[in-house]
């Protein structure tokens, strides 16, 4: 045998050696972890947890990168079926409230192919929702909040079957924030407010007197829904992008170096529990 075959085959076996002794192990992780997600979830359990909850789903493209997915629609269909988790996260801990921010006006100026693969992904998603026995046994209801004007047609049908579906449901509101932006949102909930004014015969005097925050707020997107305890963005990037900019003036942040589709219970027991270890002011 050639030394070079007989170097190949040494390193084949340190190989599946190392792999043999990873397999053997994994269990335990898998029950150590097991373990650390029972103790999240009794300690939080004990406390008061947010009413609504914000995630900036982000890190999709990293982690296509990481595990070697570069077609956009299997990549944004992992993203969009992280979906069914988050909502057994917050049924399991009675959060009412939770939106996810999926897509900006600012993603628009990504190629067409991913584009196209990220409302793709949105639409299978919605469609789904609509006959999901869960939603419905759940009582979720389910809205879009953005621009909807900037969105497919077919993506829009897809939205309004959600909606029409989950109308009625009164126990959980999930929000799919597309096409969002929050500087956009505060715009057009001024001119809302200015609009319904005018209509009702005031000056332009008499609206800039009446002007007021809870004025725009009723006309925010959210309007009925309370602000959010909690923000959460995935894969490291810190900071908001314009997500729920008025709404997230007392909110708690929480930054998770985990990409969306890899993010997992443990990672949102997590954010939660900081949440909890905060001593919230509103600005007291």
């Amino acid at each position: 045998m050639k030394a070079r075959d007989l170097r190949c085959r040494r390193v084949g076996s340190r190989s599946w050696l190392t792999a043999q002794r990873a397999m053997r192990h994994l269990p335990i992780r898998r029950f150590l972890y097991a373990l650390y997600e029972a103790r999240l979830r009794r300690a939080i359990e004990r406390r008061s947890v947010p009413r609504h909850v914000g995630i900036i789903l982000d890190g999709n493209r990293r982690h296509g990168q990481s595990v070697g997915i570069s077609d956009p629609d299997a990549l944004y269909d992992l993203g969009a079926n992280k979906l069914d988790d988050v909502l057994d996260w917050c049924a399991d801990l009675k959060i009412p409230a939770v939106t996810l921010w999926v897509f900006s006006p600012d993603n628009l100026r990504r190629s067409p192919r991913e584009v196209s693969g990220i409302f793709s992904a949105i639409e299978r998603k919605l469609t789904a929702l609509a006959g999901d026995p869960r939603i419905h046994s759940r009582r979720v209801r389910v809205r879009a909040i953005g621009d909807l004007t900037l969105v497919p047609e077919s993506t829009v049908n897809a939205i309004k079957t959600a909606e029409a579906a989950t109308r009625t449901h009164d126990a959980m509101d999930l929000n799919i924030a597309v096409a969002y932006g929050g500087r956009e949102e505060i715009v057009g909930a001024v001119k809302s407010a200015l609009g319904d004014m005018a209509a009702g015969g005031a000056t332009i005097s008499d609206a800039i007197a009446r002007l007021s925050p809870d004025l725009i707020a009723r006309h925010l997107y959210t309007a009925g829904l309370p602000d959010p305890d909690l923000i959460v963005r995935t894969s490291g990037e810190i900071r908001l992008s314009g997500f729920l900019l008025w709404q997230s003036v007392h909110s708690e942040f929480y930054f998770s170096d985990v990409n969306w589709p890899a993010f997992r219970r443990v990672d949102f027991l997590r954010a939660v529990r900081a949440y909890q270890d905060r001593q919230r002011r509103f600005g007291l």
